[in-house]
């Protein structure tokens, strides 16, 4: 069977974003721009003829608002939607909401210069029109597509040396344990589904979570509000404490390291490793190196192979390691390749994760953890 050309619909007031959209978007030979709508009344009559694979979508629009339209959309008709959200407070808590509604991925719209910055955007706009192609958003049976290379994909991806060596197996006493977390598109939701069923006293986590800077804090506040535990965007060398949760900022690595008998963060503005900064390679090999078998690695859902090599990593270093299921996963892309390079100590569907999890750290402490 051929493969065809993704459809793309982009739905955006801004004349200058809809026509630099479909320059990026036709510029790629796995994928098309079929129509351009100024407002969702208008984009409702382009799905019904253009029959689009993908929408992108504003998440501030005229006419009706981006959320109410997506509600209905993901009600009526369940497709896939990249949100284009703006670096903005209330763009953040909109696109925090859309995603929660079912929308797969959001992209930011630059503040300046949007012409050139929208370019310079281009690869992971593109990247994740591709993971929302290959979602389980859809209705329908899934559909051939082309390949996610791309003529554009062609930057270096550096691995996880880049940041620190592999010294995987650290000679530590401690019996203190550690959860660590990674996940990219359909992540928001997979983490926040992970973490509301945890505990007060659960042990410290650290998240990395593919998401730029200025959302991650609001990702953080959003979670805290939610869940038993606490959950705030990661500082640089602050003690790791029991029943707290640290998501990776967006101009950072996360790493895991160690200051006499405690656990410690520590953030690095190296460079991007498999294209990410954050990064869940650099996450999980140092959790590798410093905690060993007393952490407990989860991969979920998301689009490339960020953390496979990682939780690999962490699994050889004696830590027990858990991938979500492809059944459960928005893109079954990173836990797939954890999987196939033998990183997971065990496959889950996502609302298993933590109840497993924390059977497993209470068989390994000797306290009860029931949630």
């Amino acid at each position: 069977m051929e493969n065809r050309k993704i459809k793309v619909l982009v739905i955006d007031d801004s004349a200058l974003i809809r026509s630099v959209m479909k320059e990026i978007i036709d510029h790629e030979k796995d994928m098309e721009c079929v129509g351009a709508a100024p407002d969702p009344l208008v984009a409702r009559e382009m799905i019904k003829s253009l029959n689009p694979d993908v929408l992108t979508l504003d998440v501030e629009m005229p006419k009706m608002d981006g959320l109410d339209f997506l509600e209905r959309l993901m009600r009526l008709r369940p497709m896939p939607v990249v949100m284009v959200s703006t670096l903005t407070e209330r763009g953040s808590d909109i696109t925090f909401r859309a995603l929660a509604l079912g929308a797969v991925d959001f992209v930011s719209k630059p503040k300046m210069d949007i012409a050139r910055g929208m370019e310079e955007y281009a690869s992971e706009i593109t990247d994740k029109i591709r993971a929302a192609a290959q979602s389980r958003v859809r209705k329908a049976a899934n559909k051939p597509v082309a390949s996610p290379q791309s003529a554009r994909n062609i930057e270096e991806r550096l691995s996880a040396d880049a940041i620190l060596p592999s010294m995987a197996g650290g000679r530590f006493s401690s019996t203190e344990k550690l959860i660590i977390i990674g996940a990219s598109t359909g992540g928001t939701e997979a983490i926040k589904e992970v973490l509301i069923r945890l505990p007060a006293d659960v042990p410290g986590i650290l998240v990395t979570q593919h998401m730029p800077e200025n959302f991650t804090k609001s990702f953080a506040e959003r979670l805290d509000s939610l869940c038993k535990i606490s959950v705030k965007e990661a500082e640089h060398n602050e003690r790791i404490l029991p029943g707290h949760a640290y998501i990776a900022p967006g101009h950072s690595h996360l790493l895991l390291k160690r200051s006499g008998a405690n656990y410690m963060t520590e953030l690095n503005q190296g460079p991007p490793v498999n294209r990410h900064r954050p990064s869940v390679d650099v996450l999980f090999r140092s959790a590798a190196n410093v905690a060993g078998a007393n952490a407990l690695g989860i991969i979920l859902t998301g689009m490339g192979k960020d953390g496979a090599q990682g939780l690999l990593e962490m699994r050889n270093a004696g830590s027990y390691t858990i991938a979500q299921d492809e059944e459960s996963c928005v893109v079954f892309g990173m836990p797939k390749e954890a999987i196939a390079a033998g990183g997971a100590s065990e496959v889950l569907p996502l609302q298993n994760i933590a109840q497993r999890s924390l059977d497993y750290l209470a068989a390994h402490s000797g306290k009860s953890n029931r949630v």
